[in-house]
C-alpha cells in the first residue's frame, strides 16, 4: 500500500554517494593527525595536547556553528548547505597542505575545515528524508554514517603510511587533492529533492527550526537519547583522538595504532550496512540500539586491557561494530521520535552532544594520565563505566510511533 501512493527515483543513490564522498572527506582531514600524535609533535616542535588540539579545533567549531548549520540546511536545502560545506573542505584542505610546515597556519585551515562539518554531516536524516521512503531511512542513514567511518578508517590506515613515505607536508597535500575531487563531485552530481516526495505527506512535513527545538525538548525520548549520543558519541570521539596514547605505554607501535584505529572504523562500516538494514525489515529500532551499546561496551573493555596484538584487534572491530553501529539507527529514531521537529534539527542535536562530552573526555583523559607512563586506564576504566550507564539508559526507550504506526 505504501508504494502506490507516491514514487522513489533511482537518482537517490546518486544523491546519497555524491553526499557521501563530502562526508568521507571531511572526516578524512578531521583524524589526521590522530594516529600519528607523536610524530607530528615533534615535527611542529609541540606538546601532544597541541597535535590533539587540530582534531579537538572540530568539536570546538561544532559547539559555535552546529545550529547555524542546522537552520541553513533546513532552511537553504541540501545542494546549498551541503555545497557550504564541501567547498570549505576542498579549499582549506588544500589550504592546510600547501602551509603544511607552519603548525599555526595548519590549525588555522583545521578551522576552516572544521567549520564546514556540520554543514555536511547534521544533513545526514535531511538526504534520507528528502530522497527516500520511511521503509528505507535507516539504511541509508546508515550509509550516510558509513561514510563518516570510511573517512576516519582512511585517515587512521593511511596516515602513518603516507608520513613515513612523503613527510607530514606530503601527506597533508595528498588529502587536500582528494578533499577538492570530493567538493567537485558533490556540486557536479547532488541535486535538492526529486520531482515528487517520496512519502505521504503525513511523513514529509515538518516544523520550523527554532519552534523544532522547542519541540524536541519536550519529547522524553528524544532527551534520553540525547544523553546516550553525550556518552557514545563522546567516547568514540575521545578514543579515536588519543588512540595513539592509549597504545604507546602498552608497546604498540604508530603503525599499530593506525591499524587498530582503522580496525575500529572497519567494523562501525561493517556495523553501519548491517544493523540498521536488520533495523528497517524488522521495523524496530531500540532492540538494536541497546544491542549496540551493549557490545560497544564489551569493545571497549578489550581496548582498555589487552596487551596481544590480534586481541587488540578484535577489541577494535567490536567496539567499532556496535558502537559506530548505533549511530545511524539513533539518529533516525531521533527524527522519528521529534516529529515534526526538522531532521537538521535533531541530527544537529544529537552530534552536539557527542562533540560536548568529546571535548570534556579528551581533556579529562589528558589530564588522568598516568605522569610517570603516560597510561589512560584510568580514564578508559571511567568510560567504560559511562557506556554500561548508556546502556541502561537505551532501555527506556520507547519504539518510534511513526515506524509502529506505519508497519500497523
Amino acid at each position: 500500500m505504501e508504494q502506490t501512493s507516491f514514487k522513489v527515483y533511482g537518482y537517490r543513490w546518486i544523491v546519497l554517494l555524491a553526499y557521501m564522498c563530502v562526508v568521507v572527506a571531511n572526516q578524512c582531514l578531521w583524524i589526521t593527525f590522530a594516529p600519528i600524535t607523536g610524530t607530528a609533535a615533534t615535527f611542529y616542535g609541540v606538546s601532544d595536547l597541541s597535535i590533539g588540539l587540530l582534531a579537538m579545533s572540530f568539536m570546538i567549531v561544532y559547539l559555535i556553528v552546529s545550529i547555524p548549520a542546522s537552520w541553513a540546511i533546513d532552511t537553504w536545502g541540501i545542494r546549498v548547505a551541503v555545497g557550504i560545506g564541501a567547498a570549505l573542505t576542498g579549499v582549506f584542505g588544500l589550504l592546510r597542505g600547501l602551509l603544511a610546515s607552519d603548525y599555526m597556519l595548519v590549525l588555522i585551515a583545521q578551522i576552516g575545515i572544521a567549520i564546514g562539518q556540520p554543514f555536511i554531516l547534521n544533513a545526514i536524516t535531511k538526504v534520507a528524508a528528502r530522497w527516500f521512503p520511511i521503509r528505507e531511512r535507516a539504511t541509508a542513514s546508515g550509509l550516510g554514517s558509513l561514510a563518516i567511518y570510511l573517512g576516519i578508517m582512511t585517515g587512521m590506515v593511511l596516515t602513518p603510511y603516507l608520513t613515513i613515505r612523503s613527510g607530514v607536508p606530503g601527506m597533508l597535500m595528498i588529502f587536500g587533492i582528494g578533499a577538492a575531487i570530493a567538493a567537485v563531485i558533490f556540486f557536479v552530481l547532488a541535486r535538492e529533492r526529486p520531482p515528487t516526495p517520496p512519502c505521504p505527506p503525513d511523513q514529509d512535513e515538518r516544523s520550523l527550526v527554532f519552534e523544532g527545538l522547542r519541540e524536541t525538548f519536550r519529547k522524553r525520548d528524544f532527551v534520553w537519547l540525547m544523553v546516550i549520543f553525550f556518552i557514545g558519541l563522546g567516547v568514540f570521539n575521545a578514543a579515536t583522538t588519543w588512540i595513539e596514547d592509549i597504545l604507546r605505554p602498552r608497546g604498540f607501535s604508530i603503525t599499530q595504532a593506525g591499524i587498530t584505529g582503522g580496525l575500529m572504523v572497519l567494523g562501525g562500516i561493517v556495523g553501519a550496512l548491517v544493523l540498521p538494514m536488520l533495523s528497517d525489515r524488522a521495523g524496530r529500532r531500540i532492540p538494536f540500539i541497546v544491542l549496540a551499546l551493549a557490545g560497544a561496551t564489551l569493545g571497549l573493555a578489550g581496548i582498555t586491557f589487552v596487551t596481544a596484538y590480534w586481541l587488540l584487534l578484535v577489541s577494535a572491530f567490536a567496539l567499532g561494530f556496535f558502537l559506530l553501529a548505533a549511530g545511524p539507527i539513533g539518529f533516525q529514531y531521533g527524527a522519528e521520535v521529534a516529529y515534526p521537529a526538522p531532521e537538521g534539527t535533531t541530527n544537529g542535536l544529537l552530534l552536539l552532544m557527542g562533540q560536548i562530552s568529546g571535548i570534556v573526555f579528551i581533556f579529562g583523559m589528558d589530564a588522568l594520565k598516568s605522569p610517570a607512563t603516560g597510561s589512560m586506564t584510568l580514564s578508559m576504566v571511567i568510560l567504560i563505566g559511562l557506556m554500561i550507564l548508556g546502556s541502561l539508559l537505551s532501555t527506556r526507550l520507547r519504539e518510534s510511533a511513526m515506524l509502529t504506526g506505519q508497519r500497523g
